[in-house]
């Protein structure tokens, strides 16, 4: 049986690795790492297909080194702890530590985690996790200080047509055909920076053609992919895309996509939590101070979801989806913290105001810390003018009204308060 065009042309050094420059480019962290041959536990997070199986293979090959490995979907804690038992009795003193790999490890739960902590500090394995979530929710803390997180982004496009021009170069079973790009648009759209669905899609193609002559179009791909909507989505690629059309349906105001959107992630096993996450996320970006009750229903479906699980966990999804797009959208809190951290990035490190400091000992005071400030519960209508950013930027506007109805009371309540400063 032929194997997959991905599983052939997967990598085996690091000089044969595409992309990832910030890892293992030159002098890069990773590839350091990798050379001197002291590799500490890491975990790796990124979207599919950018080369995290990739990575931790070749960590092994080069350390030449023991390499198993679980998946989190299928392992249990007897699993993990027949590895470490084989890890231990394996071992031999001065010897490096095998590869413990672990595909998805944001699916283990805390008892599964628990289970890998005494391994890991004391060395009788190097554990490498590998993650599509943020291993910040997923991960538990004590798992998380052992190990270094280094997070991997999908492909530019030059990574993308280098990888194109390997297959066609150095596939054995490619190199027999005469494969011509006549246009390459749509194959690296539809691959999304995902090297698997890239090669995936591009085998696809090729094999849609009888004969050895093979001119690749933007129409013969986008033929194949409407043909064959599953094909080069076996394991769940088209994860991001449809989390991205389902935030946008919300931010869009049109709850019949949303429900769509959520109804394909659900019955393609997409994780509950995963979904009530980016509702959580929605209700704080997009609809934000238009409507502060979109984020309290979010909530209150994230811990519902949590409680009950599938298949009752849709009904509050679903609650939330159609509220949070039929909601007002307002993103000004979500501008406003991105502008402040602009400024925080350019001006660096400004001195608090000394009225603003805090006074707990008589030396503070008498270096004038929270000398002149004006407590407002002390003045009429609980607020008195007077200046809380530092002095080199006491005249910035960061938060910016969006005039939905909700959002336009406390735009007023700034004119009342601050005057020309709120004025637009």
């Amino acid at each position: 049986m032929i194997r997959p065009l991905a599983e052939r042309l997967r990598p085996a050094t690091l000089d044969e690795y595409i992309g990832q420059k910030h890892l293992v480019g030159k002098n890069a962290v990773l590839r350091n790492m990798i050379e001197v041959g002291r590799v500490s536990s890491f975990i790796l997070w990124g979207p599919p297909g950018v080369g995290k199986t990739t990575l931790a293979l070749i960590v092994a090959n080069q350390l030449k080194v023991p390499f198993y490995t679980l998946s989190a979907v299928t392992s249990g804690v007897k699993d993990v702890r027949d590895v470490i038992a084989k890890a231990k009795s394996g071992g031999f003193f001065n010897q490096r530590s095998p590869i413990l790999f672990i595909d998805e490890i944001h699916r283990f739960s805390k008892s599964q985690q628990d289970s890998l902590l005494g391994a890991v500090e004391k060395g009788i394995v190097t554990l490498i996790g590998a993650t599509t979530e943020n291993p910040s929710f997923e991960v538990i803390r004590p798992l998380l200080s052992r190990c270094q997180l280094y997070v991997l982004y999908p492909l530019e496009k030059d990574d993308l047509l280098e990888l194109l021009h390997r297959a066609v170069t150095q596939d054995e079973e490619l190199k027999k055909k005469n494969i011509k790009f006549v246009e390459k648009g749509a194959i690296l759209r539809y691959s999304g920076g995902d090297a698997r669905k890239l090669l995936n899609v591009l085998e696809l193609t090729v094999d849609s053609v009888s004969g050895d002559d093979v001119e690749i179009t933007d129409e013969l791909v986008t033929k194949c992919i409407q043909q064959n909507p599953l094909a080069y989505d076996k394991d769940g690629e088209m994860h991001y895309d449809i989390i991205s059309a389902f935030i946008k349906s919300i931010r869009g105001s049109d709850p019949d996509a949303a429900l769509y959107w959520l109804a394909r992630m659900i019955e393609g096993g997409e994780e509950p939590t995963f979904i009530a996450r980016r509702l959580l996320i929605s209700a704080a970006e997009d609809i934000g101070l238009a409507n502060p009750n979109a984020l309290l229903l979010a909530n209150a479906a994230f811990d519902a979801v949590n409680k009950i699980g599938w298949p009752e966990g849709r009904i509050p999804l679903a609650e939330a989806t159609v509220y949070l797009a039929t909601s007002k959208k307002s993103n000004s809190a979500y501008n406003g913290i991105s502008s402040a951290l602009d400024l925080v990035k350019q001006t660096g490190n400004q001195p608090v105001p000394l009225h603003l400091r805090n006074a707990p000992t008589k030396l503070m005071a008498d270096l004038g810390y929270h000398d002149g400030y004006k407590y407002a519960h002390d003045y009429p209508g609980n607020f008195v003018e007077q200046q809380y950013l530092p002095d080199e930027l006491k005249k910035a506007r960061i938060w910016k009204a969006q005039h939905s109805p909700n959002e336009e009371k406390l735009y007023q309540q700034m004119l009342r308060c601050w005057g020309k400063r709120f004025e637009e």
